[in-house]
């Protein structure tokens, strides 16, 4: 009987951490350059001291993120920029560290830098970009930053970093930035080309995503109606018993 409960409750854990992993998902299907986060299950056996391991339970853990491209969309605003086929624009963590992200929904800051939508520094081939005041910046396909003040000519100011590191090394981290395992820094990649004036969608596949969470709700319902099982079993056993005694 503790077996039955343990292996329902068990399942119903697994799948509720997967609906929260596609809930992440489909919450992003919006956000400029979003990676859909894969998922997959692992067992793990339960240890306790000076007893054999008699037990596993199902973990729900990440393998990964989808690295296939997501749709890319023309804004005619200078300071959008989608990646052309494999790439990642480089951006500065609030730790000092260098991070990789798709979303090229550019901002200038307060203090001139060119930032992302969330505040982090855009990183160039000598660290942060600054760009002129009121200057009409324009991006090159090679990542080169041209900025034009009134009717004077255009100026190079700087060059977009550009790195693309194997799949195989990277990994999500929880907010939600690109980073290269064993945190080494990316080295910028010449051969990856941006198109200035648009933005890359989510990868997110909705439809598939929406299926999932209605497969997963299904797969719930079938781990509470075993746990219905066993408590009704156990009930008509201890009626049993006590009909015997």
């Amino acid at each position: 009987m503790d077996r039955m409960i343990y292996l329902a409750m068990s399942g119903a854990k697994a799948l509720s951490q997967r609906q929260e992993a596609l809930t992440n998902n489909l919450a992003n299907a919006s956000t400029s350059g979003f990676r859909a986060d894969m998922m997959t299950f692992r067992s793990v056996p339960v240890r306790a001291e000076g007893t054999a391991t008699t037990r596993v339970f199902n973990l729900e853990a990440t393998a990964g993120f989808s690295v296939q491209p997501g749709p890319v969309s023309t804004t005619g605003r200078s300071l959008d920029a989608a990646i052309r086929g494999q790439g990642w624009f480089v951006v500065q963590t609030p730790d000092g560290n260098e991070a990789l992200t798709r979303n090229g929904n550019f901002h200038i800051g307060a203090d001139g830098t060119l930032q992302t939508a969330n505040g982090l520094p855009v990183v160039g081939d000598g660290g942060p970009i600054t760009l002129p005041p009121n200057a009409e910046v324009l991006f090159g396909a090679d990542g080169t930053i041209t900025a034009r003040q009134g009717n004077q000519p255009p100026l190079q100011v700087g060059k977009l970093k550009l790195a693309n590191p194997e799949p195989n090394t990277l990994a999500k981290g929880a907010d939600g930035m690109v980073r290269i395992t064993g945190g080494d820094p990316p080295t910028d990649d010449p051969a990856v080309r941006i198109a200035d004036g648009a933005l890359e969608g989510s990868n997110v596949n909705v439809v598939e995503s929406m299926v999932g969470m209605i497969a997963l709700a299904r797969q719930f319902e079938m781990q509470m109606k075993l746990l219905s099982n066993a408590e009704q079993n156990e009930q008509r056993a201890a009626q049993l018993l006590s009909l015997k005694g």
